[in-house]
């Protein structure tokens, strides 16, 4: 994470949130469809540095359902524990084997087409 954000990267990662506040529990999405969806085709790592970030903000931000391309769990040892992140998504019936989203396609949620 940057460790002085400009105004500009604060209000993306607060745009940020918001997305990732709209994603149904049970579905995850991933950084990139995330960036595309706020116009930074390139930002999946800023898109995950708003989600290192997200225990900051104000309101509450599901992170545990923002995972990478491939259906990884590539955020899970930014969580207080190695394994709170499968258990969260688990507990919303999401089933993770070897820290992947075993339907990552069927459990896709894809801002771009849910959000328009």
């Amino acid at each position: 994470m940057p460790r002085n954000p400009t105004e500009q990267q604060r209000n993306f990662f607060q745009e940020v949130h918001e997305v990732v506040r709209l994603v149904p529990a049970g579905r995850v999405t991933t950084y990139g469809a995330i960036a595309h969806y706020l116009g930074a085709r390139h930002g999946a790592r800023m898109v995950g540095w708003a989600m290192m970030a997200a225990h900051t903000a104000t309101e509450y931000v599901p992170a545990h359902r923002v995972i990478n391309r491939n259906g990884l769990l590539t955020g899970k040892h930014h969580f207080a524990t190695p394994t709170a992140m499968q258990e969260a998504l688990e507990a919303e019936g999401v089933t993770v084997l070897e820290d992947q989203v075993r339907d990552f396609k069927t459990r896709f949620w894809d801002p771009a087409t849910e959000l328009e």
